[in-house]
């Protein structure tokens, strides 16, 4: 059984996060990549206007990055099967994209000067704060501990975001004096099936 999953043809975001999840689980997919000139007509076959989107062999479409990441978890043992732990680290997931919902919209900013102020806004409180708290729910190395989860790949692909230096006026070490938090990062970077999927 191969499930499909489609996403725009570049290594980032959210549909990355749904690829590394499928080899953190040790299972086959279809990595379906579109080109951006594709897009307006297969959008209205998405579940909700957005990708990613996974079809799932004997059982339809699902969409939102952090339910296809639940569902590979919970099918193929990446996320904690004791419901509490299981549910916390959904809420972490759930952070980071809030985090994308505060950063994502100073990128359509069109005045550099406007772009700056917001973003440095940004550095100095939300980050900050989003930061520590993330910092304070890494039990080391992993979220959970000992083993990994698609939560951790979901923090991996933040943190790898910022640390790459793509957002202008926010500096690329502005979490790196968070321990546990880049324990994570440092300990997923470094994971067989994840450095297997990125030297391929």
């Amino acid at each position: 059984m191969t499930h499909k999953l489609t996403y725009f043809d570049f290594a980032g975001s959210r549909g990355e996060e749904c690829r590394l999840a499928f080899c953190l689980a040790g299972e086959a997919f279809e990595d379906h990549r579109i080109e951006m000139k594709q897009w307006p007509e297969i959008k209205p076959s998405t579940p909700f206007g957005a990708l990613p989107m996974l079809e799932i062999e004997g059982e339809g479409l699902l969409a939102q990055s952090n339910a296809i990441l639940t569902w590979i978890g919970r099918r193929y043992g990446v996320l904690p099967k004791d419901e509490f732990e299981a549910a916390r680290h959904l809420a972490v997931m759930e952070a980071c994209e809030e985090l994308r919902g505060k950063v994502n919209p100073t990128s359509s900013l069109k005045d550099e000067s406007e772009k700056k102020a917001a973003r440095e806004a940004l550095a100095s409180g939300y980050l900050q704060e989003w930061g520590r708290q993330m910092n304070a729910q890494v039990k080391g190395p992993y979220l959970g501990g000992t083993n990994p989860s698609v939560a951790d790949i979901k923090i991996y692909m933040i943190l790898g975001w910022f640390k790459r230096g793509g957002l202008d006026y926010i500096s690329p070490q502005i979490f790196d004096q968070l321990g546990q938090l880049n324990g994570v990062y440092d300990a997923m970077h470094a994971h067989p099936a994840i450095q297997s999927w990125q030297n391929r």
